[in-house]
């Protein structure tokens, strides 16, 4: 597996200004309050939370001083390409135990990151993910996902529904992206998979999804690629 910025953190940089920091430090609270309501709402409405995930998602890609989307790229940012929400792809599955296995992923900002993994979740027909624990200060479950959509080109007929080549995350618990659970089981909804910073701004380093995140069925919901990725 091939594991790049395990936190894709900021572009390397010899000392991060304090306005930087904290504006990092307001994205991660503002993107897990957003996943807090979007836990409790999908309770009873996932379909509705979902779209309450696409408008805080977009409001934040569109102005926040910390986005990965490029200052030049905000004006004419209009929101990224979302599938319709499918409930098909919502699981809540049990972690399977799987082999051990460790990474240790060199960064450029925080230093060697180790991963291990801690199990699989099987997802119906679709197949089974690796699942990740950031072994850091703060912890954290990382689900990242590569499918057969990932770096196609869109059809003439169906712009739009090509995901973005380098993959997609759909949990990364230590960021506030945790869609919930029960301590024997993770709720696995595709339709909030996400494109990482990385789909932006080429400066940020991502984890990329290895052989154990790669599923050959496609996963038609979710983030689509950005237009500039399509």
């Amino acid at each position: 597996m091939k594991l790049v910025d395990a936190t894709a953190a900021l572009a390397p940089a010899a000392v991060p200004a304090a306005a930087t920091v904290l504006d990092v430090v307001d994205w991660r609270r503002r993107t897990a309050a957003l996943y807090a309501a979007v836990r409790e709402q999908a309770a009873q409405d996932p379909a509705a939370a979902h779209a309450r995930w696409v408008a805080g998602r977009d409001a934040l890609l569109a102005s926040h001083p910390a986005s990965p989307v490029l200052p030049d790229d905000r004006a004419g940012f209009t929101g990224v390409p979302v599938a319709p929400y499918d409930p098909a792809f919502r699981f809540v599955v049990a972690l399977e135990p799987g082999a051990p296995q460790h990474r240790d992923v060199a960064t450029g900002t925080d230093g060697v990151v180790p991963f291990e993994r801690i199990g699989t979740v099987r997802l119906g027909d679709l197949g089974t993910l690796d699942v990740w624990a950031l072994r850091t200060y703060g912890g954290g479950v990382f689900l990242p996902l590569l499918d057969a959509t990932c770096g196609l080109p869109d059809p003439a007929d169906a712009p739009g529904t090509a995901a973005y080549g380098g993959g997609r995350y759909v949990l990364d618990t230590i960021k506030g992206a945790d869609l919930g659970g029960a301590p024997d089981a993770l709720v696995v909804d595709l339709n909030f998979a996400y494109n990482p910073s990385c789909a932006y701004d080429p400066a940020w380093a991502c984890p990329l999804p290895g052989e154990g995140n790669t599923l050959a069925a496609p996963v038609p919901v979710g983030e689509r690629a950005p237009a500039a990725h399509a």
